[in-house]
């Protein structure tokens, strides 16, 4: 079972589609998590979750005070769930102190091509046989929409190449767990 870790909304259990998705195991987000807090980094951020399946990376950073979360998924029964679970973690929310949830069910190379919005954290969790070159485009059609400190984390198969980073970004550090490794990585300013 998929459940919030902490936060608020913390123990909530979540509804995952049951086919075409892999949600990120418990143990993997806790680790994620961990990190983050360790940057203080989630309070008050504008999160995207790109390939966000059920909605889990992008609802526990809302659930432990991220500001606006938008979450893109391109199957429609997979969006529907993320809007399922994100009706029922804002449900949990303080009402004074609520995140603003938005659900995107559209391709994430059409959402990142057509959104004005900035982003401090970024989760990109595509599907262990997403082509690497379509990775690539996401990432830089990303890099242009972060903030100067902004983090963006993938997860990939433990067999997969790192991620081509591109201009606009460089790798952190890579944390494998597993069968999954988790890339961080952060912008890259431009050189004088």
């Amino acid at each position: 079972m998929t459940r919030i870790v902490a936060g608020f909304a913390g123990s909530l259990p979540l509804a995952v589609p049951k086919t075409g998705t892999r949600p990120t195991s418990d143990r993997v987000r806790e680790a994620i998590f961990s990190a983050l807090d360790a940057r203080d980094i989630i309070r008050g951020a504008r999160v995207l979750d790109l390939y966000a399946g059920s909605g889990g990376l992008g609802l526990e950073a809302a659930s432990r005070g991220a500001r606006i979360v938008t979450l893109v998924e391109n199957n429609f029964g997979a969006a529907q769930l993320c809007r399922k679970n994100t009706e029922a973690v804002l449900r949990a929310a303080p009402k004074r102190d609520a995140p603003k949830v938005k659900v995107s069910s559209q391709a994430v190379q059409s959402f990142l091509a057509a959104t004005g919005d900035g982003f401090d954290l970024v989760f990109i969790d595509p599907p262990y046989d997403l082509a690497e070159t379509e990775l690539g485009h996401n990432l830089a059609a990303l890099a242009p929409l972060l903030d100067p400190d902004a983090l963006v984390i993938v997860e990939r198969s433990s067999r997969s190449p790192e991620p081509v980073w591109g201009a606009g970004l460089a790798s952190d550090r890579r944390k494998d767990y597993g069968d999954t490794t988790v890339w961080y990585a952060s912008p890259v300013l431009p050189t004088a």
